[in-house]
């Protein structure tokens, strides 16, 4: 098989993976075996091979004494840990951008961003839809990348951001949560999108910085929440990789 053909499948099979794990289709302790990705994801057995070492190398599967692979298990540390190592990053981003100065056109993608993010919290009492806000909060962090002008950073967030509820919308993705909960954090983190743009603006290194890992505490804020509302009912699917002592 030629590697311009291998290529699109490894990566359907990569993704593939990590999607029947977060999304708890394969549960936590779970043998995976090449077959099965070669089966439920349509592809051969080379890409389904590579998929498993690098969704292991993730964190998202374990390597067996035995040999062979299995669904890892997380805890609420666990995952919180993955909030603040991203937050810390993207603190990072943000102390970057400040110090070396974003570019002119992506400062002002970055405030034509945070004025349509403000339309959308402002509404949501009316139109508790957050698919516009998923897609503008994922832009904004995507900026704040750019602004930071640092390829090594983006490589090492774009790997962080694939382990559970690392990335800054995950926590959106909890159909259970009430509107009034899920509006009352994104008033917040809408605040701390502005401050933030405004101290990159300013050349204000460690206030940029401060102010992203806050931000990234919304999230765990938020899954602090769920994971505290109602211990006794059934996880949404999105959460069944936790460990069953959380549910």
């Amino acid at each position: 098989m030629s590697l311009e053909t291998s290529q699109p499948q490894t990566i359907r099979a990569i993704l593939g993976l990590r999607k029947l794990i977060i999304e708890g289709q394969l549960s936590p302790g779970e043998r995976v075996l090449e077959q099965t990705l070669v089966d439920r994801l349509d592809v051969s057995r080379t890409p389904a091979r590579a998929a498993l070492i690098r969704v292991c190398e993730e964190g998202l599967l374990e390597s067996l004494p035995g040999g062979g692979y299995a669904v890892a298990r997380f805890s609420e540390s666990d995952v919180f840990d993955a909030i603040a190592i991203r937050g810390t990053l993207e603190g990072m981003a943000a102390r970057l951008a400040a110090e070396r100065g974003a570019g002119e056109p992506t400062l002002k993608a970055m405030h034509r961003c945070v004025d349509e993010l403000d339309a959308v919290v402002d509404n949501l009492s009316t139109n508790p839809d957050l698919a516009d806000y998923v897609r503008l909060n994922d832009r904004f962090h995507d900026l704040l990348l750019q602004a930071a002008q640092s390829p090594m950073l983006r490589r090492a967030l774009e790997r962080q951001m694939v382990l559970p509820f690392a990335a800054p919308n995950a926590f959106v993705s909890i159909s259970r949560a009430d509107t009034a909960a899920v509006k009352a954090i994104l008033v917040m983190s809408q605040e701390q999108h502005r401050s933030l743009l405004e101290a990159i603006e300013q050349r204000e290194g460690t206030r940029a910085e401060s102010i992203a890992i806050e931000h990234a505490r919304s999230a765990w804020k938020f899954l602090r929440r769920v994971f505290q509302a109602d211990r006794s009912a059934a996880l949404p699917p999105s959460m069944k990789f936790l460990e069953p002592s959380l549910r």
